[in-house]
Formats: C-alpha cells, sequence, structure tokens
C-alpha cells in the first residue's frame, strides 16, 4: 500500500547551484549527497518536512536516452516545466525574504480560492507554487 510521496524529480543543469539555490535561498537542506560511478545522488528537503525530498537529476546523467536528454534540456531551459507546489503559513513573509536573496517570481502573492500563492522559478527555470492554504475555498476569489 502506498504511504504518500517520498522523492520527486527536479530536473537541473547543474546540481551544485540548483543544491545552493535550494539549501541558500529557500532554506532547504540536504538529505543526501552520494557519489555513485560517473553521477552523483543529490536530494533537498524542507526542514520541516522529513520524509519528502527532491532528487536534483542532471539533464545529462545516466537514465536519459541522448532525443530524451536533448528534448528535457530544452523544455527546462524554455521553462515550461511546473515542478511542484510548496506549502507555507506566511507566503508573503517567504515571498518577501526570497525575493531578497534573489528568487525569480514570476507572480506576486494573489489571493485565491485556496489560499494565498505566489509562483517562482528556481535557478534552472523549473516553476513552482508558493502556496499558504485557507481553511475553506472561497469561490469570490480568481482561479489565475
Amino acid at each position: 500500500m502506498i504511504k504518500g510521496l517520498g522523492i520527486t524529480t527536479v530536473w537541473t543543469f547543474d546540481q551544485q547551484r540548483t543544491k545552493a539555490f535550494f539549501t541558500e535561498k529557500l532554506d532547504f537542506e540536504v538529505c543526501s549527497e552520494v557519489a555513485m560511478g560517473d553521477m552523483r545522488w543529490v536530494t533537498v528537503g524542507a526542514k520541516d518536512q522529513p520524509g519528502v525530498e527532491l532528487a536534483l537529476m542532471s539533464l545529462d546523467g545516466p537514465g536519459l536516452d541522448p532525443e530524451s536528454a536533448e528534448a528535457l534540456k530544452k523544455l527546462v531551459a524554455k521553462g515550461v516545466l511546473g515542478a511542484g507546489a510548496f506549502r507555507t503559513d506566511d507566503c508573503r513573509g517567504d515571498y518577501e525574504t526570497f525575493r531578497a536573496r534573489g528568487v525569480e517570481f514570476l507572480q506576486e502573492p494573489q489571493e485565491r480560492p485556496y489560499g494565498i500563492e505566489a509562483i517562482f522559478r528556481d535557478d534552472n527555470g523549473n516553476w513552482y507554487s508558493l502556496t499558504e492554504r485557507s481553511e475553506e475555498l472561497d469561490f469570490s476569489k480568481d482561479w489565475a
């Protein structure tokens, strides 16, 4: 029986740079960093949520055929891949903190039916939702 999500993939052009992005700009912590032959296994996670990790997967690493790797590189560089949604208890405060650290935001905090949401990119172009959830849905607010 599935108990929940443990690890999800974030595609990166440079694992060390992306590790620095998550740890220095978003206050994540390194969960694992292991050399595995020609590749390096690096995962990061939010300090308050042990057990959920982002695997920082290199776009030129093993597991991708050359054609797929090139296609994926184009999509990541184009910034069309959404990599997830992070929950926060203070979207506006985190927005100000992260923005001051140089995080690129595509959307300032906005009221949504499900809470307050901002959208940002990582250092590769992957985008994420930063969401402060409301107790109840408020359908008087815009969805987009």
